[in-house]
């Protein structure tokens, strides 16, 4: 179970094991909206005012961001063209 206000666990996983190539145009921009509303909201409230839970959860996915989708450095604008393959990286 999440935080209020957070994505909850069981669909962040549910996003995750579905391959990008069966999904629609309109899940991925969504995953990609709620996505980033997450890391918002993960990054305004500090770990010690969190669940155990969430706090464990959030700097797993602090470590996966940071390591493999440039974190901080890639942009929304990044995302969302990661997200429609336009990025020619």
């Amino acid at each position: 179970m999440s935080d209020d206000g957070r994505k909850d666990f069981s669909t962040k996983a549910k996003e995750e094991i579905t391959p990008d190539s069966t999904k629609s145009t309109q899940q991925k921009v969504k995953e990609t909206f709620t996505d980033t509303t997450d890391r918002v909201a993960r990054g305004v409230q500090p770990d010690d005012n969190k669940s155990a839970g969430q706090a464990a959860f959030d700097k797993t996915q602090r470590a996966h961001d940071n390591e493999a989708n440039g974190g901080a450095a890639s942009t929304i604008g990044d995302k969302i063209k990661n997200t429609f393959g336009l990025n020619n990286n």
